[in-house]
């Protein structure tokens, strides 16, 4: 049994489906997503039809980022809407058709269905961060879709936090021990980074479709 975190797709469906073929799937695999399969990259659409698909393939437990709460208030809201569009929206809109109304009811239920934080024995995921001294149930829509990964103190909970959110322009996951960034800067001249949670090793792809490996202890601070 694996547990597997992918930090943020954004769109990137050939870095997705190259990451995935390499890291291998099998039943008894969880993949958990850090949320932000929309906005930036060319096929949104794309990533959540491969992730539906994933899902009948072994354990997909999917968060929600940032990109998805914008995405849910532009449907309500045109101040939203304008915001969002600004911030990799308009790719998004480009991959489904022209408007809201291209997107299927299938992948609605998706970005709703998306949870807020996983967590194990020994680690939990989210999208953004934690305050440290709270539990999880107790955290702020703030802190686990929007703050910045910065340098955060170690959980109450003692378990190690996996998340994505902060885009790391090296391209190489941040690793504080006791906290872990794997959004790697996919939809730019970065990586795809999906990591063993047990093993720390860690894979990656990007959008050109190379591949590399590497064990998360390497980038210890």
């Amino acid at each position: 049994m694996r547990t597997l975190a992918i930090g943020d797709i954004h769109g990137c469906l050939t870095a997705l489906e190259t990451l995935v073929a390499e890291v291998g799937v099998q039943k008894t695999d969880t993949f958990i997503t850090l949320g932000d399969y929309v906005d930036r990259g060319p096929d949104s659409k794309g990533v959540i039809d491969f992730l539906l698909d994933l899902s009948r393939k072994c354990e997909l437990i999917h968060l929600g980022g940032n990109h998805e709460v914008m995405m849910l208030g532009a449907r309500k809201s045109r101040s939203l809407l304008t915001s969002w569009l600004g911030f990799g929206g308009d790719a998004t809109l480009d991959s489904y058709g022209s408007s809201f109304d291209d997107v299927p009811e299938e992948h609605w239920q998706f970005i709703n269905s998306a949870r807020a934080f996983h967590e194990t024995a020994s680690h939990f995921f989210v999208h953004a961060n934690a305050h440290p001294k709270k539990p999880l149930i107790e955290q702020s829509e703030d802190a686990l879709f929007w703050e910045p990964f910065g340098t955060p103190k170690p959980h109450v909970s003692g378990k190690t936090m996996i998340c994505g959110h902060t885009s790391q322009r090296t391209g190489n996951p941040k690793n504080l021990g006791h906290a872990i960034c794997i959004d790697t800067f996919v939809y730019g001249d970065g990586w795809l980074t999906c990591l063993h949670a047990g093993s720390g090793k860690f894979w990656q792809a990007n959008q050109q479709g190379k591949k590399r490996t590497g064990q998360i202890k390497t980038f210890l601070e």
